[in-house]
């Protein structure tokens, strides 16, 4: 298993001793594990049913961490409203999810959101448009959340832009 976003460690002192937690487009579940580590209920999500099966085997007894199989972009309607305390994002990108995000957090909860900007292109996968952010387009996606943390540029290899941002 591999380790979690450092932008998501970093910013740990921000996360609730307990709650609810939920990770986007969890792929195999390094950051999901790591949630559930540090004391949050926590659901995974993602539309590969492998990538689903592989959380829901590493999930130890103690931990409370189960994942689902979700297809973020089928059109069918995100089924959490005021369900979370943290919502972690990491090198994903739908932008008509982002209000569905943002309703999907309990007052006081925080996002965790890391993806790629256009910038990222030139240094290789993804490429496509629609996967990459414009310059200071993710401040703009997450209003009207309180910013605590962000950055744009390139950090650990790639072109990036980050957020952690409280709902009030």
């Amino acid at each position: 298993m591999s380790e979690p976003a450092s932008w998501l460690v970093a910013h740990r002192h921000l996360l609730p001793p307990t709650g609810d937690a939920l990770d986007v487009a969890c792929g195999r579940g390094r950051n999901a594990i790591w949630l559930a580590e540090q004391g949050l209920r926590t659901l995974a999500i993602d539309r590969d049913p492998e990538a689903v099966a592989s959380v829901n085997q590493a999930a130890r007894p103690k931990f409370m961490l189960h994942a689902e199989v979700l297809d973020l972009e089928s059109g069918s309607p995100f089924p959490f409203v005021d369900a979370f305390d943290v919502i972690v994002v990491v090198h994903y990108l739908h932008r008509p999810l982002f209000p569905s995000l943002l309703a999907a957090l309990r007052p006081g909860g925080l996002l965790v959101y890391e993806t790629y900007t256009r910038a990222q292109a030139a240094r290789g996968k993804p490429t496509n448009p629609a996967f990459l952010l414009e310059p200071g387009e993710l401040l703009r996606l997450v209003q009207p959340l309180r910013a605590i943390s962000h950055r744009e540029g390139e950090y650990e290899g790639g072109s990036v832009a980050s957020v952690v941002a409280r709902r009030d």
